[in-house]
């Protein structure tokens, strides 16, 4: 890695010559100096969007022998997928049009064909709409005596809901999955022509949760049981958001929650205007009083710490080591003893 040369920014110059650049053109020596600063900022937000590892911040030459190496490697294929990997596919069993299982073999006739174990396979894909709508016409006959309509009845396949449970589960997906907007769905189902509004899919999502809230309420208190949590947050957009009265909070966000319970993970997320140590705080309140005290990972925001219950706060090691990433050019020598070191953790933790 090349070694970046030290810049001292003087912003008030900076604006000086930017200023006089806008009456005059500027002098070979301002110019440099305008040019020397862009170049350190641009080489620093490159610095940024590195992977961290120690043998992407350290030269190479200068790595510890002996340690293992844990690059990973390039999987071969070239991003395709095995046939195995279409879990999901219908699967269609095509048999040989001539020969069968105990045949005489054709070409030798002498051997015996026996059934292979693997089939070949062919991936095919054809294109649908999200969500498929089917129109039922069920005949109807009209006595021209008395004026009496018989109609066919509806067959079994056509349900007795406008929308199947799969039709609902699938919307869930997209909107909540996937993050496809209500309004986006509605534009091209309208596209496909099966029209599908973005009020209704609302209506179909709110029904839906309802039976769903028993099931997150228990995976809640049983997250509350787990020996480690891990949490955070992240700012969200909400459009419109429903606030307690007096709530003079402006921001938005998604706290995630992750729980380690024997051999169970429970992930769980929480958006609105709460923090994650504040919806954390709210999980652990169901934790039962026998257990000890949990390990909570998080970084070291003061808003991740909960309040009114106790854990044992174990800050996050990754944030930590990125500071010495960012001064890694001014301290190399420190620096590489803190990342060695740290190496060492990362293969314990990896073992």
């Amino acid at each position: 890695m090349m070694s970046r040369r030290r810049v001292d920014v003087n912003l008030d110059e900076l604006d000086q010559i930017i200023d006089r650049g806008q009456r005059a053109p500027l002098s070979e020596s301002e110019g440099e100096k305008l040019k020397s600063v862009i170049h350190a900022m641009a080489e620093r937000l490159l610095q940024k969007r590195s992977t961290e590892k120690t043998s992407a911040v350290l030269p190479p030459d200068t790595a510890p022998a002996g340690k293992p190496d844990t690059s990973e490697s390039v999987p071969a294929g070239h991003g395709r997928n095995p046939a195995a990997a279409f879990r999901g596919a219908n699967k269609v069993a095509v048999t040989h049009p001539t020969l069968h299982s105990g045949d005489t073999c054709p070409e030798c006739r002498r051997g015996k064909l026996y059934h292979q174990k693997e089939p070949a396979t062919l991936v095919r894909f054809v294109g649908h709409a999200p969500l498929e709508a089917t129109v039922f016409e069920m005949e109807r006959l009209r006595c021209n005596a008395c004026g009496e309509v018989f109609t066919a009845d509806a067959p079994e396949t056509a349900g007795a809901a406008k929308y199947d449970e799969t039709a609902v589960a699938m919307i869930a997906l997209l909107k909540y999955g996937t993050g496809v907007p209500f309004n986006r769905l509605e534009r091209l189902q309208g596209q496909l022509g099966m029209p599908l509004p973005a009020a209704t899919q609302w209506e179909l999502m709110a029904a839906a949760a309802k039976p769903l809230r028993l099931a997150l309420e228990e995976l809640i208190r049983q997250a509350a049981q787990g020996r480690v949590l891990h949490n955070d947050d992240t700012s969200v957009r909400i459009l419109r958001l429903i606030r307690e009265p007096g709530d003079k909070r402006t921001g938005t966000f998604t706290s995630g929650i992750v729980s380690l319970m024997g051999a169970w993970t429970i992930a769980l997320f929480f958006t609105g205007s709460k923090h994650a140590g504040e919806n954390i705080a709210d999980v652990l309140k169901q934790r039962a009083h026998e257990l000890p005290v949990p390990i909570q990972m998080c970084d070291a925001l003061s808003r991740n710490t909960p309040k009114g219950v106790e854990t044992l706060i174990a800050n996050c090691l990754a944030h930590g080591r990125r500071q010495v990433v960012e001064v890694v050019d001014h301290f190399p020598e420190e620096c590489r003893y803190v990342l060695e070191t740290l190496g060492g953790v990362y293969h314990n933790d990896a073992v």
